[in-house]
């Protein structure tokens, strides 16, 4: 006999970390939020601001190389681990995204962070992500949605934040340009807080002229 009074266990957080160094970034991160809030078994719950990072390689940053846009976003996942990994390799290759060289250039990246506290490893997945510790544009854009967020083994962001090369820089995105991009940013990140760390210095190269957009919050 099924318990009426019985709750359904939540579905379990994702993580998400979302970047883009070629094409219009974006447009490109715009549409794959959207992308990812139209899953089946997903609920999109937040959106970060979007930071700037510079390319990093397999022998370190590599000023070369076109810079990164960054956000992350968070996600109840009710299905299989696997299947949510499938769904944004999908998302990814509809963007034109090509794995010919590791971590090469791409139109659109997503990684899998974590999924609660879920621990696993195979030749397809490892959870939680094995470098998302040392990578400051996917913990500072984290910290934003998630003051309190842990990393499963590894321990708090705000900690491991303090202590990560310094990469990332806060990006506003220019609603003029097309107001799709407001779906995915800050005019302001929440970083500066006194009892945060600062993820970097705005990204003062880009600033536009007028920025305006929401406060991360998922439409």
């Amino acid at each position: 006999m099924t318990d009426i009074n019985a709750t359904a266990t939540p579905a379990p957080t994702a993580v998400l970390a979302l970047g883009s160094n070629l094409g219009d970034r974006e447009r490109t991160l715009a549409a794959a939020v959207r992308a990812i809030a139209d899953l089946p078994h997903a609920e999109l719950t937040a959106v970060s601001p979007v930071y700037a990072s510079d390319a990093v390689k397999p022998d370190g940053v590599d000023l070369s190389a076109p810079g990164y846009l960054n956000l992350v976003v968070t996600v109840r996942w009710s299905a299989d681990p696997h299947a949510l990994l499938d769904a944004v390799n999908g998302i990814e290759n509809d963007h034109g995204r090509v794995r010919e060289e590791r971590w090469g250039d791409r139109t659109l990246d997503i990684d899998l962070i974590c999924v609660g506290d879920l621990r696993l490893g195979d030749d397809r997945l490892t959870l939680p992500h094995p470098r998302a510790a040392e990578r400051d544009f996917v913990l500072a854009p984290w910290l934003d949605i998630d003051p309190e967020a842990e990393l499963p083994g590894r321990g708090r962001v705000r900690e491991l934040l303090a202590v990560a090369d310094r990469t990332a820089r806060a990006h506003p995105v220019t609603a003029s340009t097309d107001p799709a991009h407001t779906e995915v940013a800050h005019t302001a990140t929440l970083h500066g807080a006194d009892d945060r760390p600062g993820p970097g210095t705005p990204d003062a190269d880009t600033l536009p002229d007028d920025t305006t957009g929401p406060e991360g919050r998922p439409r």
